[in-house]
């Protein structure tokens, strides 16, 4: 059994675009970044507590099953080692967006998965994936016609590469799903036989 320890519907479609079934087990913990903390370190330890509060709420539930997997990710935008997170308002997604315009910055994705093994223990395995954006030059009026969508507020860096925040973009170095919200190829080679997940 593969349980997505996330509510965002773009992991989920690009889970369920893949073939895979999947149960879905959202998991709030502190996303909080901790200035000075490295953005690869910082998906990481988000994402690996995102999957351990699922696993472990599967053991309190005494159905930590041989084959239960538990995926989790995260995933942040970065120049340098600044952390670019959701934008609380319109103000701080036009700050944020201003700040990538014209510029290139990283995408980083960590996957987490946490296994239950025959023996009663837990194997946890991880990836962190990286990848280049380059923005186009972009007017204030842009910005703020982006920031009139709405879509800016639910996502890392303020932009969504899938949806209007296309337009935003100038360059892609790397993998399109991790700017997504999950690195697809990497993800599948961390869970092993799709058939194991397939209908």
């Amino acid at each position: 059994m593969l349980v997505l320890a996330s509510a965002s519907p773009r992991r989920r479609t690009l889970l369920t675009g893949a073939g895979l079934v999947f149960a879905i087990e959202a998991a709030s913990v502190d996303e909080t970044w901790h200035p000075g903390e490295l953005p690869r370190a910082y998906v990481l330890r988000v994402a690996r507590a995102k999957a351990r509060t699922v696993y472990e709420r599967a053991v309190n539930r005494h159905d930590r099953l041989p084959g239960l997997r538990v995926l989790a990710a995260d995933t942040t935008v970065a120049i340098g080692d600044q952390v670019y997170g959701k934008p609380i308002d319109a103000r701080h997604a036009a700050a944020m967006i201003g700040d990538l315009a014209g510029r290139e910055h990283l995408v980083h994705t960590a996957v987490v998965v946490i296994e239950a093994k025959p023996s009663g223990s837990a194997g946890e395995r991880h990836r962190i994936v990286s990848t280049r954006v380059r923005f186009r030059a972009l007017t204030s009026d842009e910005i703020a016609a982006y920031i009139a969508t709405g879509e800016p507020f639910d996502k890392a860096g303020g932009y969504g590469i899938q949806g209007e925040g296309g337009a935003l973009v100038d360059v892609v170095h790397g993998s399109y799903t991790n700017v997504v919200g999950l690195p697809l190829a990497e993800t599948l080679a961390l869970l092993g036989d799709p058939r194991r997940y397939q209908k």
